[in-house]
C-alpha cells in the first residue's frame, strides 16, 4: 500500500512531466475499465436540521440559518422537477438530526423518489445495520458517509458536539452498510479540513479494508474540497488545482474499478477537464439549500455549500457529448420479487 511519504512526493512533485505522466497513466486507465462514460446524478436537500456542531458547515447546529425539512408533497415537487430534466440518479441528503429526520421519514422520502428515479442513494446521518436494512427494503441503492478527517485529534476540534463528534462511530458506519447488503458504498474526505497526505493514506486503507471484508460491493470515492460557508469564519487549508488533480489521477492508478465522484462545489472548467482523468460520476443541476429545485424562496437560501458549477443537467450533457463522453442517467433499476 502506498505511504504518507509516497504521496507527499507525488503531490509535491508540480514538475509538467510528473504531472503529465500521471495524467496519463489515469486517463488510460479510466478508459480501460469505465470506457468514455460518466454517470450523473442530482442531490435533492430533504432537510437542514443537525444537532451536531461542526464548524466547517453551513447546517451547523449553532448556525443561525432557517431551518426547513420538506414534506411528503414538497418532495413530489422538488422530485417531479429533477426527473424532468432526464435524472434518473438521485442522491436525498439531509442535516445530521436524527430528531427531525428519523427512520420513517427517510423510509417515506425513498418510498416517494422510488416513483421517479430507479436509483436512489442517501448522505445522512450514520445509523444502525438493522436501520440500514430497512433502507435497503424500502428501495436504497447506496449510501454515502464521508469520514471528513482520519485525524482523531484534527476530527475533535472541529467536530465540537452531537452525534457526529463520535468518530469511531463514524468510522465504523461503512461496515454497517456492508452487513445491510447495500450494494453501493460512497467514503470521502473534506480537502483542507486536515492534513492532505495523511488523510488520503488513511482513506486508501479504509477502502482495501472494506474491499477485503466486503468484495461484492460497489465502492466509489469523493474528495470535495473544503469552502468557505455562511455564518463561520474557519480556516481554510486551500488544496490547488493542480494537487487536486493530482489527488484524482494518482487514485484513479491505485484503484482502477472504484468509482470517483466530482461535485459542483467546483468550477465548470476543472470539472470539464478532470472527466477523462479518472472522474466517473458527477452531479449535475445542483442545488445545495432545501427546497432548491422549485420551492426556493427567500426564506430558505441558506445552502451548505455555494455551488461553483451551476450549468444545468442538459448543459453537462451538452459538454459531455462535445468530448465525445456518453452521458449516463441510470446503470441500475432494481427488480423486485415477482411472486412464481
Amino acid at each position: 500500500m502506498i505511504t504518507q511519504k509516497e504521496i507527499n512526493d507525488i503531490l509535491n512533485d508540480k514538475s509538467p512531466e510528473s504531472v503529465e505522466a500521471l495524467a496519463n497513466a489515469a486517463r488510460k486507465i479510466t478508459e480501460q475499465y469505465f470506457g468514455r462514460t460518466i454517470s450523473l446524478y442530482t442531490p435533492l436537500y430533504l432537510s437542514n436540521y443537525c444537532s451536531s456542531k461542526c464548524t466547517y458547515c453551513g447546517f451547523n447546529s449553532h448556525n443561525r440559518i432557517s431551518r426547513i425539512k420538506l414534506n411528503s408533497d414538497q418532495m413530489h415537487q422538488e422530485m417531479s422537477h429533477i426527473a424532468n430534466t432526464g435524472i434518473e440518479n438521485i442522491l436525498l441528503l439531509t442535516g445530521e438530526s436524527y430528531q427531525a429526520t428519523p427512520l420513517s421519514y427517510l423510509k417515506e422520502a425513498i418510498t416517494i423518489a422510488k416513483q421517479y428515479f430507479p436509483s436512489i442513494s442517501l448522505e445522512i446521518h450514520p445509523l444502525e445495520t438493522a436501520e440500514y436494512q430497512d433502507l435497503y427494503c424500502a428501495g436504497a441503492d447506496g449510501i454515502t458517509v464521508y469520514q471528513e478527517t482520519y485525524d482523531k485529534i484534527r476530527y475533535s476540534q472541529v467536530h465540537i458536539s452531537g452525534k457526529k463528534s463520535d468518530y469511531a462511530y463514524r468510522l465504523s458506519t461503512p461496515q454497517r452498510i456492508a452487513e445491510a447488503g447495500i450494494r453501493q458504498i460512497s467514503l470521502g474526505i473534506l480537502l483542507g479540513l486536515g492534513d492532505v497526505k495523511y488523510d488520503l493514506c488513511s482513506l486508501y486503507a479504509h477502502l482495501k479494508k472494506m474491499e477485503s471484508a466486503f468484495p461484492g460491493i460497489e465502492y466509489s470515492l469523493s474528495f470535495p474540497r473544503l469552502r468557505k460557508i455562511k455564518g463561520q469564519d474557519f480556516a481554510v487549508c486551500d488544496i490547488d488545482d493542480i494537487t487536486f488533480i493530482k489527488i484524482i489521477c494518482l487514485t484513479r492508478t491505485l484503484f482502477p474499478r472504484v468509482g470517483i465522484n466530482l461535485s459542483t462545489r467546483e468550477k465548470p472548467l476543472l470539472r470539464d477537464h478532470a472527466i477523462s482523468l479518472g472522474i466517473t460520476r458527477m452531479s449535475a443541476g445542483s442545488a445545495t439549500c432545501v427546497g432548491g429545485y422549485h420551492l426556493l424562496t427567500a426564506e430558505n437560501q441558506d445552502p451548505q455549500f455555494d455551488v461553483e458549477d451551476s450549468r444545468s443537467v442538459g448543459e453537462i450533457v451538452n459538454m459531455l457529448k462535445s468530448k465525445n463522453y456518453d452521458p449516463v442517467m441510470t446503470d441500475w433499476r432494481r427488480i423486485e420479487n415477482i411472486p412464481a
